[in-house]
């Protein structure tokens, strides 16, 4: 029987070898190496950090800073390659996302789904 640990490695290797990966690493690479990117990108991910913080506290998100952040979105979002970034990671998130239902599957199969359950 294969150990689950050497499971999850394997795994981890088809996640860095993955077409997915590699192309949101050249994307990276390039918002990295573009220093007026690079700022925008790490302005974008400060701001969604500190609402997520905030959240996750109880705090209240004030309208100015839903708008400061919406702002922010604009912005990187009009330079190509922070766009082709927040692509690329989205088409990884999916991969993982549908990884984690796929071995999550036996705890569901023997639980059932707790969104059927609710009915």
């Amino acid at each position: 029987m294969p150990n689950i640990y050497d499971s999850a490695y394997d795994l981890e290797k088809a996640i860095r070898e993955s077409d997915e990966f590699t192309q949101l690493k050249e994307a990276y690479d390039k918002v990295m190496n573009d220093a007026s990117a690079k700022q925008m990108f790490e302005n974008f991910r400060d701001t969604q950090m500190n609402l997520q913080e905030k959240q996750m506290q109880g705090q209240e998100i004030s309208e100015e800073e839903v708008e400061k952040a919406r702002q922010v979105v604009e912005v990187v979002q009009q330079n190509p390659d922070i766009s082709k970034l927040m692509e690329e990671e989205q088409r990884l998130n999916l991969v993982i996302n549908d990884v984690s239902r796929i071995i999550t599957k036996p705890l569901e199969e023997l639980y059932g789904n707790p969104d059927e359950q609710a009915e």
